[in-house]
């Protein structure tokens, strides 16, 4: 666990190949603002195994300032990613946050406004006061199912377990993502499936007894490749039956 820290809050965000969203200059937007803040903090670029032009990128990046971190790892996945990015920050309080920046990160003073009496604070685009801009109709209906089932078999009363914007404190974080079981693997992958590790913490967060809020944001879709609705859909529906399986065998400890 990270004690005596001296930073306040860890942005953690992972990647893949992301060019056209560098082009876009989301990390110099997240700069941006960081600097604005009174607060310590740091960024964590985990990178998940992208090919060496996207890394000599980040590298460049990383030399505007400090307190900006690049964490390489092999190609495992976003939860891989994600996990190493956690685990290797040393905020008190820790955010990962999507690499397209489809929530921005000023809405993370949304969830500061719940520091004192929760662990985990989640940001989520079906609470009433959220917006959810340009998203395709059949990309809604499919987190709507989806949800429907989690909360159906694994997580009841979190409406939005899939957003990518989570804060966690630093002992709450260390504790979840040590204790990953389905998303734990760092194993080499040759695909950039996501999958449902948010689903994984989620529950583990509840099975531990921390205190999870949900916060309404502002999202916004931006167009990718690398879902496949029908085949990525089936794949999460099998892992959340697998979290229930390992639970039972008392696997998560």
């Amino acid at each position: 666990m990270n004690t005596g820290s001296q930073i306040y809050l860890s942005v953690i965000i992972p990647s893949y190949n992301e060019d056209k969203n560098f082009a876009r200059g989301v990390l110099d937007e997240v700069l941006s603002y960081l600097r604005k803040q009174r607060y310590s903090w740091e960024i964590v670029l985990s990178d998940d195994g992208s090919k060496k032009s996207f890394v000599e990128k980040l590298e460049n990046f990383a030399k505007k300032d400090e307190r900006v971190k690049l964490l390489e790892n092999v190609h495992a996945g976003k939860s891989a990613a994600v996990k190493s990015g956690i685990l290797a920050a040393n905020g008190d309080w820790k955010l990962f946050t999507d690499f397209d920046q489809s929530t921005p990160l000023n809405e993370i003073e949304k969830l500061f406004k719940y520091l004192d009496s929760y662990d985990v604070i989640i940001g989520s685009r079906e609470m009433i006061g959220a917006r959810r801009d340009k998203e395709p109709w059949y990309r809604h209906l499919m987190g709507r199912v989806f949800n429907l089932v989690v909360q159906t078999l694994t997580i009841p009363g979190i409406l939005d377990t899939q957003c990518g914007f989570k804060l966690f404190s630093a002992q709450a974080a260390e504790k979840l993502f040590s204790s990953l079981v389905i998303y734990g693997s760092q194993k080499k992958r040759s695909n950039a499936f996501t999958g449902a590790f948010d689903v994984e913490v989620l529950y583990l967060a509840q099975k531990f007894g921390y205190k999870i809020r949900e916060v309404p944001i502002i999202w916004r879709h931006y167009e990718t490749n690398r879902v496949n609705p029908f085949k990525d859909s089936v794949t999460m529906f099998y892992d959340i039956l697998k979290i229930r399986l390992v639970d039972m065998r008392g696997l998560y400890k």
